[in-house]
């Protein structure tokens, strides 16, 4: 017979008594968890300084609704993004879709568009081109936060650099300035 160079201890032994206990000292942690709760949260976040934002009863803009100006042959015009809010400050949304070409190969150009619907009107409207496809660039990084539209523009240092491959990165943003919209490159941006 072997000996064991751990000497046999009591409670390796389990007993009913050790369940009854360990039963009772988990029913009592969970009784008391439930006594226990974190008292209700009281604080609020408040709007950013020159947040926006219009009523949540007026729709954007629908880009589905909406012929864009862009010609794509045979193919049609696909909105690849889309974000709404109040960019001219009169309390109903604007949207600003990135469209281009449903092109089976390649990397169509981006066109960037500002649509709008007035009051009663059936139908939006385009009411400003910020990025032209004919610029044979693409929009990535896009935003609508604030009353303005940000955005980091693909595009290409000369026509001899393939469609597959950007070699020009520029960071952009847009906003409402008396009638309207005027482009500027934001504070932080820095080139590739």
């Amino acid at each position: 017979m072997q000996s064991s160079a751990v000497p046999e201890l009591a409670h390796t032994h389990t007993r009913p008594i050790h369940w009854v206990a360990t039963a009772t000292a988990v029913a009592g942690v969970v009784a008391l968890s439930g006594l226990m709760q974190p008292r209700a949260a009281t604080a609020a976040q408040t709007p950013a300084p020159q947040t926006r934002s219009a009523p949540a009863h007026i729709v954007p803009p629908d880009p589905a609704d909406v012929e864009f100006p862009i010609r794509c042959g045979p193919v049609q015009a696909v909105v690849k993004e889309e974000a709404a809010g109040d960019l001219d400050g009169d309390g109903r949304p604007e949207t600003v879709a990135v469209v281009h070409c449903d092109a089976s190969m390649g990397t169509p150009p981006d066109g960037m568009y500002v649509l709008t619907e007035a009051a009663g009107a059936d139908t939006p409207r385009v009411v400003a081109t910020l990025v032209d496809p004919k610029d044979r660039t693409n929009v990535d990084d896009f935003a609508v936060r604030d009353g303005e539209i940000t955005a980091v523009l693909l595009g290409y240092s000369s026509s001899d650099i393939p469609s597959c491959c950007p070699d020009v990165r520029k960071s952009l943003k847009w906003h409402w300035d008396n009638g309207t919209f005027v482009q500027s490159a934001p504070s932080d941006a820095r080139s590739v």
